[in-house]
């Protein structure tokens, strides 16, 4: 390993990298599911909504409708990085399917990455290092043809493969040289 520091971007940089709309449909998701998700995360989740979260008559944000949340929650992911942890952790919750395949996926093409079941939400934030001959076409191409029989939309894969890896295509190089951050 070289002497260069391992750098990370907080978990609410994602937001550079996601569309808007998209955005809205994991938010949407994650909010209008919080009863289905594990009861440490849904607690955590709602306690940031309720401290987070402004919304137009109500003293409490986590009693106001689910559509007019996930209004006011985009300004929290957008800035909070443990916000934007807790509402991937719990995305990848409600897609544990999808999970385990983009984990299987990724260890099969040689990335080095927590087990599927690590607090991601603990670390830092991304690494900022990514394999150059991995672009997100290329990733979605050999996925599908692992998986034909997905629905995943490519925003999903691509989400799903840089919660699961921890890391942003920021700084694409050959071969990323630090490990997964806890190996």
């Amino acid at each position: 390993m070289s002497d260069q520091k391992t750098q990370f971007f907080h978990f609410h940089t994602i937001n550079e990298f996601m569309l808007a709309d998209f955005r809205q449909q994991v938010l949407t998701q994650v909010i209008t599911n919080l009863d289905s998700l594990p009861s440490d995360l849904r607690s955590q989740l709602s306690a940031q909504i309720r401290q987070q979260v402004k919304v137009p008559g109500f003293r409490n944000s986590s009693q106001a409708p689910a559509v007019v949340k996930v209004r006011g929650s985009i300004q929290a992911f957008e800035r909070s990085p443990q916000f934007a942890a807790n509402v991937l952790a719990a995305w990848s919750e409600l897609n544990a399917e999808l999970r385990q395949q983009v984990y299987d996926f990724l260890v099969q093409r040689g990335w080095k990455v927590l087990p599927v079941e690590a607090d991601r939400t603990k670390l830092p934030g991304f690494l900022t290092r990514w394999p150059k001959a991995e672009q997100f076409d290329v990733l979605d191409e050999a996925f599908r043809a692992a998986h034909p029989e997905t629905t995943s939309s490519k925003d999903d894969i691509s989400l799903m493969v840089v919660w699961i890896s921890t890391r942003l295509p920021y700084e694409l190089v050959e071969q990323p040289d630090e490990e997964s951050p806890a190996e």
